[in-house]
C-alpha cells in the first residue's frame, strides 16, 4: 500500500463536504488529469458520471477551487440562472437526470457554445444514456467529453475506510481493513454503508472493533 498521505488533496468543501479529503487513485486520476488540461480541452462540454458517493461533488469543488465558476443542481436551473452565467466562464450542473427542464438545458448548451464557455455536468449514468425527450437535446450529448469514475480500487477503498472511520474516532488494525477490502463489493454505496454499520456497532458495543464484529457487519 502506498503512503496514503501522498494521495490526499485537501480543500474546504461546502456543507457535508467541509473538512473532507479527496483521494486520488487509478479510479479517478483520469478526471484530475483532464482538469489539469483546462482550458485546452477538445470540447467545451464535459460529463463526469459515477455512482452515488463516488466523489463527483468533490471533483467539481476541486475544479472550482482552482479555476472558479458557478454551480447549480440540475433540477434548480431556471431563467435567472441562465442570465447569471453570463458573468462566468465555467458552469457546473450537478446531478443531471431525465427530470431536468429540457428546454432550459438545451438553451444552456447553446449559451455555452455561442459564448465559448465551459460546462461540466455530473450524473449517475453517462449523459449519452439519459433518455431525453427533446431530440435536439439528445443529439447534442455527442458534444460531451465522457469521463466515468470507475469502481474503487484497493488503494482507494483503503483510504476511504481509513479516513471515514478515523473521523468517527474508530481505529482499525490494517489487517482488519485488508480483510474488509478482500470481501466488500466494489461499490461506493456499499463502502459507506459498511462504515455506518461499523460506527453503529462501535457505539452499541462500546468497545474496539475486532474480527468477529467485522464478520458480523459483513454478514459472514
Amino acid at each position: 500500500m502506498k503512503d496514503i498521505d501522498q494521495q490526499i488533496i485537501k480543500f474546504n468543501y461546502e456543507q457535508n463536504y467541509k473538512n473532507e479529503d479527496y483521494y486520488i487513485s487509478k479510479s479517478n486520476n483520469h478526471i484530475i488529469n483532464i482538469f489539469d488540461k483546462w482550458p485546452k480541452w477538445e470540447k467545451n462540454f464535459l460529463n463526469i458520471s459515477g455512482e452515488k458517493y463516488s466523489g463527483k461533488t468533490h471533483l467539481t469543488n476541486i475544479f472550482l477551487k482552482k479555476f472558479k465558476g458557478i454551480k447549480i443542481e440540475a433540477q434548480l436551473i431556471n431563467d435567472s440562472f441562465l442570465k447569471e452565467i453570463k458573468l462566468h466562464e465555467n458552469i457546473i450542473l450537478e446531478n443531471l437526470d431525465h427530470n431536468i427542464d429540457e428546454k432550459l438545458f438545451y438553451t444552456l448548451l447553446n449559451i455555452i457554445e455561442s459564448d465559448n464557455k465551459y460546462l461540466i455536468v455530473t450524473s449517475k449514468k453517462s449523459i449519452v444514456e439519459i433518455d431525453f425527450n427533446l431530440k435536439d437535446l439528445k443529439s447534442r450529448t455527442s458534444n460531451f467529453l465522457l469521463y466515468k469514475i470507475e469502481k474503487p480500487d484497493d488503494e482507494l477503498i483503503f483510504a476511504i475506510l481509513l479516513k471515514n472511520l478515523s473521523d468517527r474516532q474508530i481505529s482499525l488494525d490494517k489487517k482488519l481493513i485488508d480483510y474488509i477490502i478482500k470481501r466488500i463489493d466494489r461499490s461506493y454505496g456499499k463502502i459507506f454503508e459498511l462504515i455506518y454499520k461499523i460506527d453503529e456497532m462501535s457505539l452499541k458495543k462500546k468497545k474496539s472493533i475486532n474480527l468477529q464484529m467485522i464478520k458480523e457487519v459483513l454478514g459472514e
